[in-house]
């Protein structure tokens, strides 16, 4: 059972060579790359908006996960986020079902880790300098996926917070519901927001989702010339 447990979870990345450099020194110097323009003569607002969203992610525990986790290898470093990312998508579910989103440190807790989400798409579009393509873009996409759930949940647990909608919501799924349809850009207008700080919600959501939807996508299905986390080898 460990074993079919192990080439289930772990695969056959065993053989890869282990990292030079583990993720917080990747980022590190990331940033230092970013700093001496080392592959982009940046400057200005585009130069303080790429060293922001690098360090932003220091202040997050994905990448803090992804150190100890390397430490036994690549293959657990994967296996660790995977879990992470999809416990980021179960949290905001499991709030809004139990109503736990009437305390203050647990509905903190959740904006702090979607905050994480939300900033980390750009940061690997923007300021990706010194980030090797991964071994994986069809594991990458799928992350995607789980990363665009959790965006719509976490949106969810916040319009269940308050009265912003035309009506309440009869059940925590109605919240899933008008977030989904918020993200989808269908809008059938059974629900929507009457409340200045709904209408900012569904403003901020949809802005979010076409940037994490359209602009993300169009970097992995584009070749770019440039050295980062999206590049591609001549064989692709």
């Amino acid at each position: 059972m460990r074993k079919i447990l192990r080439k289930l979870l772990l695969g056959n990345v065993t053989n890869l060579r282990d990292p030079k450099l583990n993720p917080i020194q990747k980022r590190i110097q990331n940033i230092k790359a970013i700093w001496n323009n080392d592959h982009q003569d940046d400057n200005g607002i585009e130069k303080i908006v790429r060293l922001f969203l690098s360090s932003s992610q220091l202040i997050f525990p994905g990448i803090y996960i992804k150190y100890f986790a390397s430490k036994k290898g690549t293959e657990y470093e994967d296996l660790a986020m995977d879990f992470y990312i999809l416990s980021k998508v179960a949290m905001p579910l499991i709030i809004i079902s139990n109503q736990w989103q009437q305390f203050p440190v647990i509905l903190g807790l959740m904006i702090y880790v979607m905050l994480e989400t939300v900033l980390y798409i750009p940061t690997l579009i923007f300021a990706s300098d010194l980030f090797s393509k991964p071994r994986s873009y069809k594991r990458s996409m799928l992350l995607l996926f789980f990363n665009y759930l959790e965006i719509v949940f976490g949106f969810a647990v916040l319009y269940s917070t308050g009265n912003y909608l035309n009506q309440k919501f009869n059940h925590w799924f109605d919240a899933v519901y008008f977030s989904m349809v918020t993200s989808s850009t269908i809008g059938f207008g059974d629900l929507y927001p009457v409340a200045t700080f709904g209408k900012f919600l569904v403003m901020t959501q949809s802005l979010l989702v076409l940037m994490f939807v359209v602009l993300f996508l169009n970097f992995y299905s584009t070749k770019i010339d440039s050295k980062g986390y999206f590049e591609k080898s001549k064989k692709d």
